[in-house]
């Protein structure tokens, strides 16, 4: 893929993909709601910029053209694989509530989830119908509300192991290609430390992912960028098979 423009890493705030692009003399630029990591060149809030997009009025997308991508760490809070314990009601969290209660809880949960849910939808059909090229990024693990029953499209191919790339984590990642394919280059591997993600610090608070378990480490990205987006080789390198289609 050759990229002329710029990369909008949206939902990103810690600057990782971004700077890893921008080493490799692409300008790209953060979106996201918050700033804690000191990185967010834009902070907006996305779901806002989204939903003027689709409506057709003026939002950033204004300011995306084709010669651009971008690339969206959408957040999976209410698709991934633990909210699976709220919707069968089997989760710690709900056993010191009364019934009444806990049901509340699960029902504004469940219309949280349909909130993101028709976010997403509006966000792919902004970028295609725009021919705008976007990569969308979400767990993999199972069970996942995107993946039960076919409720979403299909990704284009699935990471299933991410320390073999360089990463922090294992956990499994798949990837949404839209106007856009991906690359399949070849990748070095640096030892990393592993870590155990369901052992991770949990959010500071509701509807916002924790920033352990979403971290990506610039190992990985470097090498996601060189080998699914630009068909770029490395100095160093081994070929992994890791995507599956």
């Amino acid at each position: 893929m050759e990229i002329t423009g710029k990369v909008h890493c949206f939902f990103e705030q810690s600057g990782t993909f971004k700077n890893e692009f921008i080493k490799l003399g692409i300008p790209a630029e953060d979106y996201d709601i918050q700033n804690n990591f000191g990185e967010t060149d834009h902070v907006i809030d996305l779901f806002a910029e989204i939903k003027k997009a689709y409506s057709g009025g003026v939002s950033i997308f204004n300011s995306i053209s084709c010669n651009d991508l971008i690339i969206a760490f959408f957040p999976c809070i209410y698709f991934e694989a633990m909210q699976a314990n709220y919707y069968s009601m089997r989760t710690n969290n709900l056993y010191s509530c009364s019934r009444k209660k806990a049901y509340e809880v699960v029902l504004n949960r469940i219309e949280k989830r349909e909130i993101f849910y028709k976010t997403l939808y509006k966000m792919f059909a902004v970028c295609e119908l725009k021919g705008l090229r976007l990569i969308f990024e979400n767990p993999a693990t199972k069970p996942h509300y995107l993946f039960h029953s076919a409720n979403f499209i299909p990704p284009t191919f699935i990471d299933r192991d991410r320390t073999r790339r360089g990463d922090y984590y294992k956990k499994p990642t798949a990837y949404w290609y839209v106007n856009c394919e991906p690359t399949y280059g070849e990748s070095y591997q640096k030892d990393k430390e592993r870590k155990i993600i369901e052992k991770c610090k949990r959010s500071k608070g509701a509807e916002l992912c924790s920033e352990e378990r979403s971290m990506i480490s610039p190992d990985y990205a470097r090498n996601f960028i060189h080998d699914f987006i630009l068909g770029k080789t490395q100095q160093i390198q081994k070929q992994l098979n890791l995507f599956e289609l």
